[in-house]
């Protein structure tokens, strides 16, 4: 075997122990996150899930927004009186990221639930606060988008409104092994807001 090609063998499994290392921190701070500051109290009327939406620039949605989308509809309880709403204002393109994330589920997901949209927001804090209003009579309350980001806006709720934030209840946006390197990525960013806040 020549020097050269051991080399890249050696860093062929050096690249592999790292990617996967990174992969089950990535899993287990998602699957802590997906289960950190939910309520307890009783569930009296319907339910509401939460979508947050990211960054789109064109008219077609994302990668991002399109598995929250997705995460978003499996999430609801199909038993129960569902609303889902789509939140996002124009962050980094013309269109409304609640717009173009309600076109997706129902013209390429085929969605004919309700959904209401919250098309003024440009950031986490703004997300909750402009959606309160359409939270007061919810049984219950999912928010969904990659757990760690989802963690930080249920704790956002937990600030301004602690009688709805008893109502938040675990969405379905963490699964095991899906969407890897985009746990990874949502993983450093919780990481670095959380040091930001100290």
């Amino acid at each position: 075997m020549s020097k050269r090609g051991g080399l890249a063998r050696r860093l062929f499994w050096t690249g592999f122990a790292a990617y996967t290392a990174a992969a089950a921190w990535a899993e287990w701070v998602h699957w802590r996150s997906s289960h950190r500051l939910l309520g307890n109290a009783p569930t009296v009327g319907h339910e509401v899930v939460v979508v947050l939406g990211y960054g789109n620039r064109g008219e077609r949605a994302n990668f991002v927004n399109r598995y929250r989308v997705r995460a978003g509809i499996r999430s609801r309880d199909r038993s129960a009186d569902s609303i889902v709403i789509m939140c996002g204002g124009t962050v980094e393109g013309a269109i409304p990221e609640a717009e173009i994330m309600q076109r997706y589920a129902r013209e390429e997901l085929g969605f004919t639930g309700r959904i209401l949209l919250e098309a003024e927001s440009r950031s986490t804090q703004e997300n909750i606060e402009n959606v309160i209003g359409l939270l007061e009579h919810a049984g219950t309350i999912k928010i969904v988008s990659n757990s760690p980001h989802a963690e930080v806006a249920r704790e956002y709720l937990w600030q301004l409104r602690p009688d709805l934030a008893q109502r938040l209840v675990r969405a379905d946006e963490h699964r095991l092994g899906e969407i890897i390197p985009m746990k990874i990525a949502a993983a450093v960013r919780l990481l670095l807001f959380r040091l930001q806040q100290r």
